[in-house]
């Protein structure tokens, strides 16, 4: 049940790996109205399952605190990373905003029934390293003059660790609620997008195409088996594992054209690989000792 829980989550990293090139393939749309329209579909895709299992509606009725969860984390993520993103030089923002792997593994051992172990740790250091390797291509320079842009990176790597976490605590909430969640992440996107930026729609039928892509798949549809497989499944094995979205997101961009092989890649694969496998390390045995017996 662990294992598969925890590959219906690693689902949501194979997603994710696809954000790069379909936000590059949207156009010139800008964050926030992106962001609700992806969202917008990624609600959709809740709603069409709950029209087909009507019992199942009563999922879209959970206590305030659970809403702030689930929303805080969907929309809170994505305000905090654009606005980092726009007060900071992207690799260095990309990078720190890319702790949340290595903050859900360590905020995990506060969760009940959980153990951190060194492989654990190690695993998500060297993933850490290798997104390093890839984000950082032309090298890194922090400069305290985007200390704000910094904090926000920070804040927003804190909010989408706390959301992955905070979920398993509310373990008993169905993954239903996800449906919710998104569509109230796509009103308050759209609220930033009014205030804050000019409208500008996708420019013909596959600009359109990658904006639905984005829905189905990066920012929509990966909400829900995330939310399965952290609650459900392995959540340090996840976290670690979440590590492989950027390399996979790289070798994406390459075989479609948008970038070229090199050293860094390479090593950081390993990197990334290796520290996932050695965080599943106990999953993995502890599978095979329950099937010897």
């Amino acid at each position: 049940m662990e294992i598969r829980a925890t590959a219906i989550g690693f689902t949501a990293i194979l997603m994710w790996s696809f954000l790069a090139l379909f936000t590059a393939a949207s156009g010139t749309v800008p964050p926030f109205q992106l962001a609700a329209m992806c969202f917008l579909v990624g609600g959709a895709i809740g709603v069409v399952f709950l029209m087909r299992h009507p019992e199942r509606r009563v999922a879209l009725r959970q206590p305030l605190p659970v809403w702030l969860v689930g929303v805080g984390g969907l929309f809170g993520y994505h305000f905090l990373y654009f606005t980092a993103l726009r007060n900071a030089p992207a690799v260095e923002a990309g990078l720190i905003a890319y702790l949340w792997p290595l903050l859900i593994v360590v905020g995990s051992a506060l969760l009940p029934g959980e153990k951190l172990v060194w492989n654990h740790v190690a695993g998500v250091l060297a993933g850490l390293l290798g997104t390093a390797l890839i984000i950082a291509r032309g090298g890194m320079s922090f400069d305290s003059a985007y200390g704000f842009g910094y904090s926000m990176a920070l804040l927003c790597a804190f909010t989408w660790a706390a959301y992955s976490l905070l979920s398993r605590r509310f373990g008993s909430v169905p993954t239903d609620a996800v449906t919710g969640f998104c569509l109230a992440a796509a009103l308050l996107s759209l609220l930033c997008h009014v205030l804050l930026e000019q409208t500008v729609w996708p420019a013909g039928p596959m600009e359109w195409l990658a904006v639905l892509g984005l829905g189905l798949g990066p920012v929509g549809g990966a909400f829900y088996v995330w939310d399965y497989g952290v609650k459900n499944g392995d959540i340090q094995v996840l976290g670690a594992s979440s590590y492989a979205a950027p390399l996979l997101s790289t070798v994406i961009l390459i075989l479609f054209g948008y970038g070229e092989p090199s050293w860094r890649i390479a090593i950081a694969c390993l990197l990334i690989t290796g520290g996932a496998a050695l965080a599943a390390k106990n999953l993995i045995f502890a599978d095979r000792r329950n099937g010897s017996m």
